[in-house]
């Protein structure tokens, strides 16, 4: 776990939130900004699924936010799609991408384009499990322990600087459904901790590493 508390007169983070899905972790985030706790905006959401509901959510929420297609690829973005939403994302004036179950993999000109400004939040305590499923993976290993961890986005696949992470223990009735729900649990606690965080200038990567100042 990182840092908690509320925010009074620091400058306001810009996220880009880019999602798939139904959007639970970019509601949680909005969420905690809305509350207080984190010094951030959210500046755009962006998905590539054209009926996501991460889209109506935050629309709901008075959010801009808008479909951009991805392209010929099905597990990444295509030379046009990716550059479509860097221009989106730097039209916003974002400062720090957010992935909230984007399921597509960065590379190439989009990190060039926000070296160290892209974090993401994996369903497993890296670098264990990594790729898809990876609460199926911690539970056909039979690991006592597993949970979540915000990281950067490198090159690689889920091999980025760790942030924070925080653990979930697996118990003996556990199924894949019932281990992955307490994860998401979880990782909407985690994901607003590790951006107030960094929102707050208290993490700084060295090397491979990442290194997490006391508020105090």
């Amino acid at each position: 776990m990182l840092l908690t508390g509320r925010v009074s007169e620091l400058k306001k983070l810009r996220l880009g939130i880019l999602g798939s899905g139904k959007g639970s972790n970019m509601v949680a985030i909005a969420d905690a900004i809305a509350a207080g706790s984190v010094p951030a905006e959210i500046a755009i959401v962006l998905a590539d699924v054209a009926d996501a509901g991460i889209l109506t959510r935050a629309k709901d929420r008075g959010l801009p936010a808008r479909f951009i297609a991805p392209g010929k690829f099905r597990t990444k973005l295509d030379e046009e799609a990716e550059a479509a939403y860097i221009a989106a994302l730097k039209e916003a004036g974002v400062e720090l991408v957010v992935l909230a179950g984007f399921m597509r993999i960065l590379k190439g000109e989009f990190l060039r384009a926000f070296p160290q400004r892209v974090i993401n939040i994996h369903p497993s305590l890296l670098p264990s499990f990594t790729g898809l499923e990876a609460w199926k993976q911690a539970l056909d290993y039979g690991v006592k322990f597993t949970g979540c961890t915000v990281h950067f986005v490198d090159q690689g696949v889920d091999t980025g600087p760790i942030i924070a992470q925080q653990t979930v223990p697996v118990l003996s009735r556990d199924d894949a459904d019932t281990l992955h729900g307490r994860i998401q649990v979880a990782e909407r606690q985690l994901y607003p901790l590790a951006i107030s965080a960094l929102a707050r200038g208290l993490v700084r990567v060295e090397g491979r590493k990442t290194v997490t100042q006391s508020a105090g």
